[in-house]
């Protein structure tokens, strides 16, 4: 055992499991790819500002579970709680959105870090997966985006998942439903914490899960009656291009999302089958995070899908992923000379795509089979001397227990074939 163990609220990906985990970071990235989204990559901590500026000063996110630190020059850096304020913040910097071509679409993968009390489903240190197409206002890029993650949750094969919708509005109408929902909360009794979210964010109260709160909120003021023309206009075009898309969805009036920056598009994608922490992801339109965080005005939209939360849900519909065998071949040289030339073989089959594990450490048969066995391979492929003398190679399949010589030459080509 060792001395050290992973902190609290984190977990180790080790094989077979992680198989599983980069099998879900591919279906999800799949789609994306396909759909002209590019590739980027941000550090894994930043300015503490840019969270407070971007994600908002009255979130948990920034008040509760941030990891802030300073350092040793005094800058105020925090591990990065989630992915949209970096990625809008990289593409600014890098003056991707002065191409030419809007909207700038890209698409991530990576870790995230929040101080959170550990449960099931809930991490200090959790993956995701990510999309945002940064630079235009238009509700089929909204539709995009839904119908691209709904197509990588059914090819993992999921299907008890539920798309939650809504509007949050924008600078328009969201004031003015904002003094009528303050109005409302303040006749309530809540706790100092949540009375002074009312001031700075009021619709992050309709967001809290307490059964007291949300029993207060029975009769509380509904976005939906405030929505200007254009956001009705906007989300009803939303709504109908997915309908169109086969994609089935529910409306929820009452959905806002844990994160300030989101106007007028929200959804969530939840799974029943992992109790409170059903949230697999979500996403929404953040038309004002550019200028929030000093950039030009860019109405974005985007996502982000939790890996580990995709994992469980993949396990509470019993869903098994068809994923690739790490080994294929592997193969038992005996004797020294058979070693160096059975090395060679793998090689070859290696760089011809087979995958191929080899019997290290001069073991003899019955441990070299053994461990053959336990690769989960499909054929052993063994060399002694006297078959070396012959030029051939003994190859067993590891089913059936049927074996054939195969020519040492033409090993490569037979397994292909055996293998296709």
């Amino acid at each position: 055992m060792s001395t050290f163990q992973a902190p609290k609220g984190t977990y180790d990906l080790l094989p077979p499991d992680s198989a599983k985990y980069l099998a879900v970071r591919e279906a999800i990235a799949a789609p994306l790819r396909s759909s002209g989204y590019g590739y980027v990559e941000t550090p894994g901590f930043e300015n503490v500002e840019l969270f407070a500026r971007g994600v908002g000063e009255s979130t948990d996110i920034v008040t509760k579970e941030m990891y802030a630190f300073e350092t040793k020059g005094g800058d105020r850096l925090a591990l990065r709680p989630e992915g949209t304020a970096s990625v809008l913040r990289a593409a600014l910097e890098g003056n991707l959105h002065k191409a030419g071509n809007l909207p700038v679409k890209l698409w991530y993968s990576g870790s995230y870090y929040r101080y959170e009390r550990p449960q099931k489903g809930r991490y200090r240190h959790f993956s995701q997966v990510g999309a945002e197409a940064i630079g235009a206002e238009d509700p089929a890029l909204d539709a995009e985006l839904i119908i691209l993650a709904d197509q990588a949750y059914r090819s993992l094969g999921l299907r008890e998942f539920r798309i939650l919708l809504n509007s949050l509005g924008d600078k328009e109408c969201r004031p003015v439903y904002r003094d009528v929902l303050q109005g409302f909360l303040r006749g309530l009794d809540l706790d100092e914490d949540t009375r002074r979210r009312i001031e700075i964010n009021p619709l992050r109260v309709l967001d809290d899960k307490r059964a007291d709160v949300q029993k207060q909120l029975v009769g509380a003021p509904m976005l939906r009656d405030y929505l200007c023309d254009a956001c009705k206009a906007y989300h009803e075009e939303v709504r109908g291009l997915l309908t169109a898309a086969g994609v089935v969805f529910e409306d929820d009036e009452k959905l806002v999302r844990g994160l300030d920056y989101y106007t007028r598009t929200t959804f969530e994608f939840v799974h029943d089958g992992l109790g409170s922490q059903s949230a697999v992801g979500g996403g929404g339109r953040y038309d004002g995070l550019s200028e929030m965080i000093g950039g030009p005005a860019l109405p974005s939209v985007g996502w982000a899908l939790g890996v580990d939360r995709t994992v469980l849900a993949l396990e509470a519909e019993g869903v098994e992923l068809d994923l690739p065998a790490t080994t294929s071949v592997f193969a038992v040289p005996l004797g020294e000379e058979a070693r160096r030339r059975l090395f060679a073989v793998v090689t070859e089959l290696r760089q011809a795509g087979v995958a191929t594990g080899f019997a290290y450490g001069g073991k003899g048969i019955k441990a070299s089979m053994k461990a053959a066995n336990r690769s989960g391979a499909r054929y052993a492929l063994v060399l002694g001397e006297r078959d070396l003398a012959e030029g051939v190679a003994q190859l067993k399949d590891m089913e059936s227990g049927e074996q054939e010589p195969v020519a040492l030459d033409a090993v490569v080509p037979a397994l292909r074939a055996k293998l296709a």
